[in-house]
């Protein structure tokens, strides 16, 4: 799958979601899992926005994530 081209600079965290096709929890917890060291790490961020190359690695990494059945 690949990401849609709008020309866009920075995604909201409802606008990465969507892209990556994941619930805005999902994508909160391959951040947990794959970017912050530590939950409140999370909360020094005051508002959260994706770059395309962010969406990028995000999806990569979701990629790599084990299928539950």
């Amino acid at each position: 799958m690949q990401l849609t081209r709008t020309g866009k600079s920075q995604y909201s965290e409802q606008e990465a979601a969507e892209e990556l096709g994941v619930s805005v929890h999902e994508l909160r917890t391959m951040i947990r899992s794959h970017v912050v060291d530590r939950d409140e790490d999370l909360n020094n961020v005051p508002v959260t926005t994706f770059q395309p190359s962010d969406l990028l690695i995000l999806r990569l990494l979701s990629r790599k994530r084990p299928e539950s059945d």
